[in-house]
């Protein structure tokens, strides 16, 4: 994609998205092959490449389903017609639509917090991680697009018990991404009124890429490009 001239850069951007790309690989093949190696004692197909390619499926299957109709509306009849496996296949992976979205949420939590880790360590200030918080954030759910869209937008849905863990991925990413800003204005780097309000803000900014990526698409506007200009914004705003 073509970028185009949203800012002039005023910071230097800590990490490409090839570069990104290349260290992580983030993808559904990914995420399926971390489902079945937590969850293989349950999973009733043993030969693990055939359960992988199959997780892979039925996730892109939940994915596109989900659009259109939202996951509360799903049947697991819908995903056995989209997926073209029976039932009794289906059974095979999970018990249920419950305990197919707990694998989803609890294995995307921890894939979002040991990336978000990985990326941002080896910083020698508060102002690079946090750099490195806004590319490694914008490119994760770049990659991951159509879990992290659904991620949010199922969430309003879910049942109490479900609610909770995708409240727990969104009050981790907030907690790290706060615990930057707290160390910055500590040591002196940063110069923040209000944390909670500065962390929402910014929280705000990296979700409107995901969940309005037809808008960004549109205007021809590449994601390290956004990632450059969020950083410029808010070193602007809080920089001393």
């Amino acid at each position: 994609m073509k970028k185009s001239n949203l800012t002039s850069k005023a910071y230097e951007i800590p990490l490409s998205y090839s570069e990104f790309q290349s260290r992580f690989n983030l993808n559904l093949d990914l995420l399926s092959r971390r489902i079945y190696h937590t969850y293989g004692k349950s999973i009733k197909i043993k030969k693990e490449e055939l359960a992988i390619k199959n997780l892979v499926l039925i996730l892109g299957s939940v994915l596109k389903i989900s659009h259109k109709k939202g996951f509360h509306a799903m049947s697991l009849r819908d995903l056995s017609s989209e997926t073209e496996l029976s039932m009794g296949a289906l059974y095979s992976y999970f018990s249920g639509k419950d305990e197919l979205v707990k694998m989803l949420f609890h294995e995307g939590q921890i894939l979002f917090e040991e990336t978000i880790s990985i990326a941002c360590s080896g910083s020698s200030s508060q102002t690079e991680t946090l750099k490195k918080f806004i590319c490694a954030h914008l490119y994760l759910t770049e990659d991951l697009h159509k879990i992290f869209y659904f991620f949010y937008m199922e969430t309003k849905s879910l049942k109490s018990s479900d609610q909770r863990l995708a409240l727990a991925m969104e009050q981790t990413s907030e907690k790290f991404l706060e615990d930057i800003l707290l160390r910055g204005k500590s040591n002196g780097e940063f110069q923040i009124v209000n944390t909670i309000l500065t962390t929402s803000i910014i929280k705000a900014m990296l979700q409107d890429w995901y969940i309005k990526k037809y808008k960004y698409s549109k205007r021809k506007i590449h994601v390290e490009e956004y990632a450059q200009f969020l950083i410029d914004h808010i070193l602007k705003t809080i920089k001393k």
